[in-house]
């Protein structure tokens, strides 16, 4: 498959004007507008959540239509939960969420780059989208 799946961190920067990572975010969605964006649920939950609780109610609502636009949804299968489970029982010493894990066991299930700011995708060994880091 094709495409960039994208991660919280760069979603959540590019709503939030005083993220540090705000104006590269902007950046890189201009430089993945050819692209295909894939969203798992959970990254769309836990980033609408963001969103809401740090933003408010109108700019989350904006979030959730561009994302049903502009990008694929994608629903983690089972598999996909117990490999994350797998990959955070093998990294003890890591603060490795639930999101990141499923979302990097979609990413090697479909074969596609993670745009993330996260470091926890160079632990579990996940390709990252050549964003500048």
């Amino acid at each position: 498959m094709k495409g960039i799946l994208a991660d919280t961190g760069p979603l959540y920067a590019a709503y939030d004007p005083s993220d540090r990572y705000h104006s590269q975010a902007l950046a890189e969605v201009e430089r993945c507008v050819n692209q295909d964006i894939f969203l798992a649920y959970p990254i769309l939950l836990e980033t609408h959540s963001l969103i809401l609780k740090r933003l408010g109610i109108s700019i989350g609502l904006r979030f959730l239509q561009e994302m049903s636009a502009g990008a694929t949804l994608i629903q983690p299968t089972i598999a996909d939960y117990t490999s994350a489970t797998q990959v955070i029982q093998r990294f003890p010493d890591q603060t490795i969420t639930l999101f990141d894990a499923t979302t990097a066991a979609i990413a090697q299930r479909l074969t596609l780059s993670v745009w993330t700011y996260d470091f926890h995708f160079d632990v579990m060994g996940i390709a990252i989208w050549n964003s500048v880091r």
